[in-house]
């Protein structure tokens, strides 16, 4: 399930305008319209990048009539930030032991 939820999110986020949606969802539920304002695209363009968002799991809209709230769901964008951090603690380590390597080595150098 993890492997998948993190294909299906970074697809996903992969275009700039689903990115800017959950920016602007980060800081508050909105309705579709009120997501579709800054955009120079169609209503129905705006639900095509919700949908693949919704698919995602990185948003929901839960069922009613119209206007519905559109919320971003944290739990997919979870899973991509660990697996993020779990490289980036590799590759820190890698540059600290490197570090400590170049340490022995100014170390080791006589002085002229």
């Amino acid at each position: 399930m993890t492997a998948d939820t993190l294909s299906r999110t970074f697809a996903a986020l992969a275009d700039p305008t689903r990115r800017d949606i959950v920016a602007r969802l980060s800081v508050g539920d909105a309705t579709v319209n009120q997501l579709a304002e800054p955009y120079a695209m169609s209503l129905q363009a705006v639900y095509k990048h919700l949908r693949v968002l919704e698919e995602a799991g990185v948003v929901s809209r839960p069922p009613g009539p119209q206007p519905r709230s559109v919320r971003l769901e944290t739990g997919p964008l979870n899973v991509m930030d660990e697996w993020i951090e779990q490289y980036r603690r590799r590759a820190e380590q890698r540059y600290q032991r490197l570090d400590r390597v170049l340490a022995e080595l100014d170390d080791e150098e006589p002085e002229a």
